[in-house]
């Protein structure tokens, strides 16, 4: 285990290392997500008592991040894993008082507007968030000035075909690149997609500097520890060395009002236009 420790323990995020292996490998479901948390929550003001969505929180390990580092209350949102076991793991850890575990589907969001301080996504936002309403949407359950954060795998440059070598079959017997893969979106697509949007500003979009790299490391330390949830992505990774595969961080402030919800005209009516 102490070598699976050192592994874990990057100098990049000093703070992902300080959690136990065995919880980390446990709980996962992809990409090593407290690395990605940690990048991500390197660029938000996170202050102590502010309240933040933590959307596609999968089996909460970035919302016990946050809580734990940061001293804010999460609310940790995911479709398919149940609140029960997020619960008890936000207990487990010390912070139960601090993340609230609840089911929730990306467009219908059980909240009041201007509730949060802070929204953020870990390698979820891309199986929703590339609809041109979803960010309008999204904003109205943020104070004015609130922030949204993003990291999600991501296109180095743009593609019009699949790559060779992302659509062979791996040694496997898996393909790397399958349709959900047409969610990753490059750096300057997500810039323009959220620049459309009236309701946010001071957007800042980059890539995680060998990003691909940290993720194949990952997914080889789940293979040698046998804690793979899905078949290994390693081969397709080291095939590729981050010419097309990397992660993407995105990051905007609220500073206009968001209008009408899109997604169900209804609540915009009845509720009004938030302030």
């Amino acid at each position: 285990m102490t070598d699976i420790r050192m592994l874990l323990n990057k100098p990049e995020f000093p703070r992902s290392g300080r959690y136990e292996p065995d919880w980390v490998l446990e709980n996962q479901m992809g990409p090593n997500a407290l690395w990605l948390a940690e990048w991500l929550s390197n660029a938000l003001p996170l202050k102590p008592g502010m309240r933040v969505l933590d959307l596609g929180c999968g089996r909460s390990l970035t919302s016990i991040f946050m809580a734990r580092e940061f001293g804010v209350q999460v609310w940790a949102a995911d479709l398919w894993i149940t609140p029960d076991h997020n619960r008890k793991r936000a207990e487990a850890a010390g912070v139960g008082d601090l993340v609230f575990p609840l089911r929730a589907e990306a467009h219908a969001l059980p909240f009041s507007n201007v509730f949060f301080d802070v929204i953020v996504s870990v390698d979820a936002y891309q199986y929703f968030g590339t609809d041109v309403l979803y960010l309008s949407y999204l904003s109205r359950f943020l104070r004015p000035d609130g922030f949204v954060g993003i990291v999600v795998p991501g296109l180095m440059q743009p593609i019009d075909d699949i790559p060779e070598h992302l659509s062979r079959p791996l040694a496997n017997g898996k393909v790397f690149w399958e349709d959900e893969c047409w969610s990753f979106k490059t750096p300057d697509w997500w810039r323009k997609h959220w620049r459309r949007n009236s309701t946010m500003s001071d957007i800042r979009v980059d890539t995680l500097q060998d990003g691909w790299r940290y993720w194949y490391e990952f997914e080889k330390i789940l293979e040698a520890t046998g804690k793979s949830v899905f078949p290994s992505d390693a081969e397709g990774l080291e095939r590729d060395q981050g010419r097309y595969l990397g992660f993407v961080r995105a990051i905007a402030r609220r500073t206009g009002h968001a209008g009408a919800n899109l997604y169900d005209p209804a609540i915009g009516i009845h509720s009004g236009v938030d302030r």
